[in-house]
């Protein structure tokens, strides 16, 4: 599988960097991170606007998309595992994820999305969002491979 990670903003060293890039290196499918950013003062709908054109400009030809989002299903582990296996198995190989800015996605993204994916209904610090995710991706490719990481 080849995975997009397209994100608003850049990521500065700390502890949410080092779990990512944790998760990221065990990966065996390719990952590709690609950060966007929009440094000028906008209103925030010519922001949401601008991030949106910014995400769906990194998101690489063919891809399915999955935006995270507060507004989107949530899966167990197996199940999310299981969902990225019926769409490799249906040639769906190439799946970006996005992840919006503080103000969230546009009406716009969510529309073009495949899935909204949600990590539950709590708010989370999006550079720790990128850390679960390459978390979950990382256990998912495990369940597909029956690794013993995951013991759920």
């Amino acid at each position: 599988m080849q995975i997009t990670l397209a994100a608003v903003g850049h990521a500065r060293p700390g502890p949410e960097r080092l779990l990512f890039d944790q998760y990221r290196r065990r990966l065996g499918w390719s990952f590709a991170l690609k950060e966007v950013e929009e440094k000028r003062p906008l209103s925030v709908p010519e922001r949401i606007a601008r991030e949106t054109a910014l995400l769906l400009g990194a998101v690489p030809q063919g891809s399915l998309m999955v935006s995270l989002d507060e507004r989107g299903a949530v899966y167990s582990s197996e199940a999310f595992a299981a969902r990225l296996a019926a769409w490799r198995d249906h040639g769906r190989a190439k799946i970006a994820f996005l992840i919006g800015g503080a103000d969230g996605h546009s009406d716009e993204l969510r529309n073009q999305s495949d899935l909204l994916l949600s990590f539950g209904a709590m708010t989370w610090p999006h550079m720790l969002v990128r850390a679960l995710l390459a978390e979950q991706l990382y256990r998912a490719e495990c369940i597909l491979a029956n690794h013993p990481y995951h013991r759920g």
